[in-house]
């Protein structure tokens, strides 16, 4: 299992939200770089970036951070957040990104996810957002009446490898994976699962690891200290 250390962009500063609400923003390293570097001193490979200013407006904000990373320092980078068109996919993997993350239009346009998926296979991960179980849209502003199962059996439908499932009920909250929904999720189909939201502590990729997912991505427990990330990433190599 890969550990993916997340760092989370709004006006070009690395933030944490509570619940996907953007009105809890708040500031959790003052540079991205010396972030992204301290993560690899810890011995990660990956790094999970978000574009929220991107998801908000529907389109890539804070790109030159997330090519800058991509492109200088050691680490993969996915990325997700304002991704609605081909143009901006072949765009950031043109660029050195690793994994595109495509969210919203999973729901609304999942003619492009196939287009995308057919052009750059493992390369293009599905975002699934859920609040209750349903899915939830444009930066978690907007609710659906999508229940996260089927809309994830419609990804492996057209091919898609990578799926990033999380409970935004628990996202940014400390207060642990949502192991029934990841469970139900890695019984219903039969792709690479990435658990998001709620990691607190080494109990949390515990869970993950035995339940046999494909990675875990970890935000404000690293910036909490709640988490040791090199201690983690060991963990998931034994």
């Amino acid at each position: 299992m890969i550990i993916l250390p997340a760092i989370d962009i709004k006006d070009g500063n690395c933030v944490r939200l509570v619940q996907g609400d953007y009105g809890t923003a708040h500031k959790v390293a003052e540079d991205y770089r010396k972030t992204a570097q301290s993560f690899i001193n810890a011995g990660a490979e990956w790094i999970h970036m978000v574009d929220l200013d991107g998801a908000k407006n529907a389109e890539p904000v804070n790109t030159e951070i997330f090519l800058d990373v991509a492109k200088n320092t050691s680490l993969k980078v996915e990325v997700g957040g304002g991704i609605r068109n081909m143009e901006t996919v072949e765009m950031y993997l043109s660029g050195g990104i690793s994994r595109v993350i495509l969210g919203s239009v999973a729901l609304k346009n999942p003619e492009l996810v196939q287009q995308a998926v057919k052009e750059y296979h493992e390369r293009i991960a599905v975002g699934i957002d859920a609040k209750n179980g349903y899915v939830a849209v444009e930066g978690w502003l907007d609710s659906s009446t999508v229940d996260y199962l089927t809309l994830a059996k419609e990804m492996q439908k057209i091919g898609v490898k990578t799926i990033i499932f999380t409970d935004i009920s628990r996202d940014g909250t400390l207060s642990g994976v949502n192991r029934e929904q990841l469970n139900a999720l890695h019984q219903a189909v039969d792709v690479n699962i990435i658990a998001s939201g709620g990691v607190h502590t080494m109990q949390d990729i515990q869970i993950c690891k035995e339940m046999g997912l494909y990675g875990t991505i970890c935000g404000k427990s690293l910036y909490q200290g709640t988490l040791d990330l090199q201690e983690a990433i060991a963990y998931t190599k034994n």
